[in-house]
């Protein structure tokens, strides 16, 4: 079995011809389509998963592929590449240049490596489980922010958290001390190089939560559900990434109210 930081080099080669995709399109990107959830996809999407998940099969052909657009294979293998093309499709088509690519290898249900690319600006962040998180080849670490009071909080998702919960839709607009409203896996990715110190997320898929994970927790931060529990295949998609443990612990006491 291919060891992680030989599995992680061959993923960066793997995302890297992929982004070019992602990239080449964004200028004038292609019709978009909308899924049974009602979110967009285009063909670059698609067109950008086939060219990784082909490229994991030839490499890896004893691994699972857990895909957002293309679905499932291998889920009771040992390991699982964790692929979303375009995290972000809304980004995309709206000419703003924030959204990602993420990939992820999970073994025995943890992730194990994380890759968050943002394609437009060329720039890559990279994590190995207790070895470290990289941004473009460069050492990366959280903030050391322990207070609420003191963070930098971004709200991801901040429509539909104000749907499902008013009340804490409006905790959250008072909270830290710089506070902004985005989208996607870049405020996580802040997170992970310690420009920011905390985000709270909501309706998370594991293509979208998983490889971030990996990336923050190996920057030495912490990403959990709701609850403070782990993520995993399982989880209800409601995040909550931070700097610090004492941070962590004050949004989740905001989140549950």
């Amino acid at each position: 079995m291919t060891d992680l930081t030989t599995a992680l080099q061959a993923a960066l080669d793997i995302t890297g011809a992929a982004a070019r995709i992602s990239a080449g399109a964004f200028a004038s990107p292609p019709p978009a389509d909308l899924k049974e959830d009602e979110s967009p996809v285009t063909r670059a999407d698609r067109d950008t998963e086939l060219s990784i998940r082909d490229a994991l099969s030839e490499k890896f052909p004893e691994d699972g592929i857990f895909g957002e657009e293309f679905g499932t294979a291998g889920l009771d293998r040992a390991r699982i590449w964790v692929v979303d093309p375009i995290d972000g499709t809304k980004s995309f088509i709206t000419g703003v240049p924030l959204f990602g690519m993420l990939l992820a290898l999970v073994e025995d249900g943890l992730p194990q490596l994380g890759i968050i690319r943002l394609p437009a600006l060329g720039t890559v962040y990279t994590g190995l489980r207790g070895k470290g998180a990289e941004k473009d080849g460069a050492p990366i670490a959280v903030s050391g922010c322990t207070a609420l009071a003191e963070a930098t909080l971004f709200v991801n998702e901040g429509e539909k958290i104000h749907a499902a919960d008013p009340a804490l839709f409006g905790r959250l607009c008072r909270a830290g001390k710089l506070r902004r409203m985005s989208y996607d896996c870049q405020p996580h990715a802040l997170v992970a190089e310690g420009r920011i110190d905390a985000v709270v997320d909501y309706d998370l898929k594991p293509y979208d939560y998983l490889p971030v994970a990996a990336v923050v927790e190996a920057a030495g931060g912490i990403m959990t559900d709701w609850d403070g529990k782990p993520l995993d295949f399982d989880s209800d998609g409601r995040v909550v990434t931070a700097a610090t443990p004492e941070l962590h612990a004050e949004l989740l006491d905001l989140v549950r109210g």
